[in-house]
């Protein structure tokens, strides 16, 4: 468990790519850092908090994604504090069904649904000053920087989920594929989920929208701006690592170059 503070530190990173590439890869929950000043208000000892980073983070999507990304000219943008801080993907202003468990922009139940840290409104408003916002608006500028570079955006948003579910899943009785792609209506064109479903055609099975459905875009352009395209990849977490927070395995090389083939295949435009 990280417990350093970053202070003034922006609490994530955005790594260059080709300039005129429209590929965002976007990792939200590889770190497992918690700053001493948010440590302070999780309810849990350490090896529990230990325990819960280990069932709670997509571990190593940040390294999947590096390596995906070599020779190809995608861009990414990478959370360096846990999730455990805010959660980045959540809409902290909507009533959106994740925040009824206590999984809303800041967290106040754990994986397994028992109390993370207490449900002040102050405390979850200082949180999202320091964390959500900032990052929030960096997303929105670095979409906005490849719109204006290549005329369109695709943002991959590279996760991981369990090979068994954890009870903070809401739809955690569907298919568990190897890889899950999460789409939407407005942002996942057919081309883009075609794409995917060849590009990850070798690594042992694809899925659609199971376990974890949608995509992340900023609310800037959410259901506003057709060029702003989206695919969330899920990777079960036994293809490529040991399970709950272990070390990666071979499987890690063969779904970095299947994510690699799929950025290859963005660059090279929509078919058709």
């Amino acid at each position: 468990m990280d417990t350093h503070d970053r202070g003034r530190t922006p609490p994530f990173r955005v790594e260059k790519g080709a300039p005129g590439s429209p590929v965002l890869l976007h990792v939200p929950h590889s770190a497992r850092a918690v700053p001493a000043r948010v440590r302070e208000r999780i309810l849990l000892d350490d090896p529990q908090l230990d325990a819960e980073l280990d069932r709670m983070t997509d571990s190593h999507t940040a390294l999947l994604a590096e390596r995906a990304a070599a020779g190809t000219g995608a861009w990414r943008f990478v959370n360096e504090v846990s999730r455990l801080v805010v959660d980045p993907e959540r809409f902290p202003d909507e009533r959106e069904e994740m925040r009824a468990v206590g999984m809303g922009a800041v967290y106040t139940r754990t994986s397994r649904l028992t109390p993370l840290r207490e449900d002040d409104a102050a405390h979850e408003q200082a949180l999202l000053d320091v964390y959500f916002r900032p990052y929030a608006a960096a997303m929105t500028a670095a979409v906005q920087d490849r719109l204006d570079a290549a005329g369109r955006a695709v943002v991959i948003d590279v996760h991981s989920y369990p090979s068994a579910p954890l009870p903070y899943e809401l739809h955690g009785d569907g298919p568990r594929p190897p890889v899950c792609l999460g789409t939407d209506a407005f942002h996942t064109p057919p081309w883009l989920s075609a794409a995917a479903r060849e590009a990850f055609a070798g690594c042992g099975g694809v899925g659609l929208d199971s376990p974890f459905s949608g995509t992340y875009v900023p609310l800037e352009y959410y259901r506003a701006t057709a060029d702003v395209s989206a695919l969330m990849v899920e990777i079960r977490r036994d293809v490529y690592m040991d399970e709950p927070g272990g070390a990666p395995h071979a499987g890690l090389d063969l779904v970095a170059g299947a994510l690699a083939a799929l950025i290859e295949l963005i660059e090279a435009g929509p078919a058709g």
